[in-house]
């Protein structure tokens, strides 16, 4: 009878956790087919009618196809660059031997202490490190993201780097691979859970990043995603059903894509957990 109650108890405590998670998005839906006046006066009630002039408008406004060729294009480039960097330090950090520790240590320490650092912090830094150096467009954005993402990535890759067992090295290097042959063709196939993690914490961070975008993009033909709504902001007005409508757009690739691959998040996250 206890474990009875236990279990409806949790279940209840799911119920009730999911709806709060739920909420804002349906929330934002159900806004999606409101008119202004009804977004203003009248926001937790139920639309007069549904109508798809928000989501009209919104495809009128927005060049949809530009603006996702051009988070992809940021996205693709900006996971190639981190993944190779960060793996490539990840594994020497957790598979190579260090004459001394405390250097192995020292390094360590210092990529993840990025993580203590909200990268907005470093905004206007990172603005004037593009004018230095002559970044525009989605160039600006590419650099700052790979280089705010390592500290997380090192995290992940380092832990579950050094779950794996030391005699796959050994049995490699015996059978005649050298350093790059047992990085691309033994380890990287072997890390494939906690590189898919990667790629879909830095896709969905991508996706939705906005500050960086704000700043560093000035064309219009450079914009991502996130700086879709910006268009539905004019001086004196504001139309917050474009940017309702235009937002649902955005996250519903965001839903399927993470649905898709939320079982790869799981294992990523615990396969580095248990030692091998």
């Amino acid at each position: 009878m206890i474990n009875k109650r236990k279990k409806a108890v949790r279940y209840i405590l799911m119920v009730l956790i999911t709806l709060l998670v739920v909420f804002p998005f349906l929330w934002m839906l159900v806004l999606s087919f409101k008119t202004n006046s009804e977004i203003l006066f009248s926001p937790l009630a139920l639309p007069k009618t549904f109508n798809f002039e928000n989501y009209r408008h919104a495809m009128e406004t927005l060049n949809f196809p530009k603006l996702y060729g051009n988070t992809l294009f940021v996205c693709v480039i900006s996971l190639v660059g981190e993944l190779i960097i960060t793996f490539f330090s990840s594994f020497v950090l957790a598979r190579m031997e260090f004459e001394n520790e405390k250097i192995r240590k020292i390094f360590y320490g210092f990529l993840i202490m990025g993580l203590s650092i909200s990268p907005f912090i470093l905004l206007f830094p990172v603005y004037k490190i593009n004018v230095f150096f002559g970044l525009r467009g989605k160039l600006a954005l590419i650099f700052p993201y790979i280089a705010t993402s390592i500290s997380f990535n090192t995290l992940l890759l380092v832990g579950y780097l050094k779950s794996l067992p030391t005699e796959i090295d050994e049995a490699a290097i015996i059978d005649g691979c050298n350093i790059w042959d047992l990085m691309i063709r033994v380890i990287f196939p072997m890390a494939k859970p906690v590189i898919a993690t990667v790629v879909i914490f830095n896709v969905l961070y991508i996706w939705n990043e906005f500050p960086f975008a704000s700043v560093m993009l000035r064309d219009v033909s450079d914009y991502t995603l996130s700086m879709g709504a910006s268009f539905f902001k004019g001086t004196y007005t504001v139309d917050y059903g474009g940017i309702v409508a235009s937002s649902v757009m955005i996250i519903i690739p965001e839903l399927i894509f993470y649905g898709i691959f939320q079982k790869n998040i799981v294992e990523g996250m615990t396969s580095g957990a248990v030692k091998g």
